[in-house]
């Protein structure tokens, strides 16, 4: 039965339940989550289940990743969904606190900041969005203590500064990721797609198709980008933001091997993200 915590003394009180009940070598997963549910979450928590002997969600409209007020009220909030969610997930805990619970002073007057890759891609879009990210993910961390914490790639560029803050800040904590979930016709699965109407919904669906045509092209860089540019090319209702072809980490494309292709596009006035990943060659 999954069990709602609201406080920080509630969680705590779990969280040593658990150590109890499990023994001391049991691992514990969280899976940090705004809420409205679907079913790349459910990816998430089921990942978290395979590899954890327990599972933690949090649920946690976080108002430092917003800089819009409009954005942060408009985002859906549906608790009680959410809850069943879990629950037919197997999930044990989950944490769903006031913003007084994690900001117990107001706004914060220190923060983890994000660094240069911050400022590229999302960045010029969303400022000040990684650092809120990554200070309310050390909140998580810091307060549920996990094992492992499990992210999706579908928001890549946030998975590699997360990996990226743990390595350098050392909280002791594996981050997994997790393959993004898309629908039947290739659009990744986001809270942001009940948005869309109808026709924007149709519309989107350009964006995982110009990545497929940019995956499946191989060669070098510029045959990748032309593919996926030609598909991009044909989108009707789409404001194309950045079509960008980048290293594993998300530095500069190498000329061969690994690499991510990563677009943002607006739909109607839904903006959406996606990437996936790409084998350079020759």
């Amino acid at each position: 039965m999954t069990r709602l915590v609201r406080t920080r003394a509630e969680l705590a009180a779990v969280r040593a339940r658990l150590a109890a009940e499990l023994g001391p070598d049991a691992t514990v997963g969280l899976v940090p989550t705004m809420g409205a549910l679907h079913a790349g979450h459910q990816a998430l928590f089921d990942a978290a289940r395979a590899g954890c002997d327990a599972v933690v969600a949090s649920i946690f409209v976080n108002p430092m990743q917003f800089s819009q007020a409009a954005d942060l009220e408009r985002y859906p909030r549906r608790l009680e969904a959410d809850l069943a969610l879990c629950e037919r997930h197997g999930v044990q805990v989950v944490w769903a606190p006031e913003i007084t619970e994690v900001y117990p002073d107001g706004p914060v007057r220190v923060w983890v900041t994000a660094g240069e890759l911050a400022d590229q891609l999302e960045g010029p879009n969303r400022p000040g969005h990684f650092d809120g990210v990554l200070t309310v993910v050390t909140k998580l961390f810091a307060a549920v203590r996990p094992d492992l914490a499990y992210f999706g790639e579908k928001d890549y560029q946030q998975l590699i500064l997360i990996q990226q803050m743990v390595r350098d800040l050392g909280p002791a904590v594996q981050v997994v990721a997790v393959p993004t979930v898309r629908e039947p016709d290739g659009l990744a699965l986001s809270s942001r797609n009940v948005l869309l109407s109808p026709s924007e919904r149709a519309d989107a669906r350009i964006l995982s198709a110009a990545l497929a045509a940019g995956r499946d092209a191989g060669g070098p860089a510029s045959a990748v980008l032309a593919a996926a540019c030609q598909v991009l090319g044909t989108a009707e209702g789409v404001d194309v933001e950045y079509l960008e072809l980048r290293d594993p980490e998300l530095g500069p494309a190498p000329v061969t091997g690994p690499a991510r292709l990563l677009v943002a596009a607006r739909v109607g006035s839904v903006r959406l993200i996606d990437n996936v990943a790409v084998e350079l060659g020759r």
